[in-house]
């Protein structure tokens, strides 16, 4: 779809990319660049996966086409915020570094426009696994990535077949018992976490599981991923916080089917 104008939001937060993995939906992502114009821009953590890329290197054209989009929204006025991830830790040894309009920071205190404290960090610092074993969490993550190949067939399969997206690497982990619990037990520390930083909320990334609730008085707020459901958090001009899932229900729209589509669900 040819973009002639853009959505126009204040904030757009996004992580677990996870460029330089074969999983990574960098058509939906930047289709979804391409239709938002943004005040700010968060980079939540996973923008590029370094593990994947010293295992198996993948790096097709539009992977480089994400990195120069970003790079293009610094150039004309929006600012973007990098907070790096665990599999893009490297980056965290320019903490406090400016790269272009690029700034890098452990994380970030957002204020929202309706005076919200937002604080703004990856979260794998609260998962145990990656904390106490790194050679674990690796292996997690090898048995992960099989799992999204097979996803990326089933993929396939549905769009020959003219099938809306539909992610069965989701759909597992969601119904997996164990997976639950550790999400709650997530969702739970991060909330913990910035109630002790005297904040209204958190944002963050790390488990591909896009939500946002409200957990003993803070906001916890989970932009998702663009491996398996391609969702991002927005803030709109108005100050609002809001979870979209771009594959399935923006990808098609013109931009102002897009505008009809938010104003519907804040009207609902």
């Amino acid at each position: 779809m040819r973009i002639d104008k853009k959505l126009k939001v204040r904030s757009v937060f996004i992580s677990d990319v996870h460029l330089g993995f074969r999983g990574c939906q960098a058509d939906a992502l930047l289709h979804f660049l391409h239709s938002v114009e943004t005040d700010y821009l968060f980079l939540v953590g996973d923008i590029v996966d370094f593990w994947s890329l010293k295992k198996y290197p993948v790096w097709p054209q539009k992977h480089t086409n994400v990195v120069r989009s970003i790079l293009g929204k610094a150039k004309h006025n929006t600012k973007v915020i990098y907070v790096p991830g665990n599999h893009d830790e490297a980056m965290r040894d320019y903490v406090g570094h400016k790269f272009g309009n690029v700034e890098i920071h452990r994380n970030y205190i957002h204020t929202t426009l309706l005076n919200k404290k937002l604080l703004v960090m990856h979260g794998d610092e609260f998962d145990v696994v990656v904390k106490h074993s790194r050679m674990l969490a690796k292996l997690g993550s090898y048995a992960y990535d099989k799992l999204l190949s097979l996803n990326y067939l089933v993929s396939a399969i549905r769009k020959y077949f003219d099938r809306s997206y539909w992610s069965l690497a989701a759909y597992l982990k969601h119904k997996v018992k164990n997976a639950v619990e550790y999400i709650g037990s997530f969702e739970r520390a991060l909330t913990h976490f910035a109630k002790e930083k005297n904040v209204d909320g958190v944002v963050c990334g790390h488990i591909h599981h896009a939500e946002m609730r409200d957990i003993d008085g803070v906001l916890y707020c989970n932009d998702g991923d663009w491996v398996e459901s391609c969702s991002s958090l927005i803030e709109h001009k108005n100050g609002t916080l809001e979870i979209v899932y771009w594959v399935n229900d923006f990808e098609n729209s013109t931009i102002s089917e897009l505008e009809e589509l938010i104003e519907n669900r804040h009207a609902a």
